[in-house]
């Protein structure tokens, strides 16, 4: 069981970087470069990026951190370890959950509405449509960036702590 502990809350550790690691490259490199584009090659770039996120790799990493955290979360209770550890495990999926809430509930809903700008035949107004959008994604992709960075903090404690409290045999 403790190469199953350790592998699990390696994994989870793993994904929630790669999560928090997406979420800030989008904050310190992708929004501030893309806010220098004029409004048609802003919206052509969103509208791109989003459906080419939509992939097993990005999924693996954005779903899988939640559930090798809450997996590590079981794997902690059911074999008696450290209490300190599962409290951290336990942070760490709040703020993970707290990432996919804002995503469902703030992103997406946003990359929708960008997604029907500019049909095909035209008529939308872009600078209309990126007003409307980016400001506010930029916001909230922050608070993912924050969320999850905070998520990768408390599950590498967790990693951190359960390497010198060794589960029961």
């Amino acid at each position: 069981m403790p190469t199953l502990r350790a592998a699990v809350l390696l994994g989870a550790t793993v994904t929630t970087g790669l999560s928090a690691g997406l979420f800030y490259s989008y904050a310190c490199s992708v929004m501030p470069g893309l806010a220098r584009a004029d409004d048609r090659t802003f919206v052509e770039a969103m509208q791109r990026i989003n459906v080419a996120i939509l992939n097993g790799w990005f999924m693996l990493s954005f779903l899988g951190a939640l559930v090798l955290i809450g997996a590590a979360g079981l794997v902690e209770l059911k074999t008696g370890g450290s209490r300190t550890v599962l409290l951290w495990i336990g942070a760490a999926a709040a703020f993970q959950l707290a990432v996919l809430v804002i995503t469902g509930v703030a992103n997406v809903p946003l990359n929708d509405r960008l997604a029907a700008a500019d049909p095909p035949g035209g008529g939308t107004d872009l600078a209309a449509a990126r007003a409307a959008f980016e400001t506010t994604w930029v916001h909230w992709n922050l608070a993912r960036a924050l969320a999850s960075t905070a998520a990768l903090t408390c599950i590498s404690w967790a990693l951190r702590l359960s390497a010198r409290t060794p589960a029961p045999v």
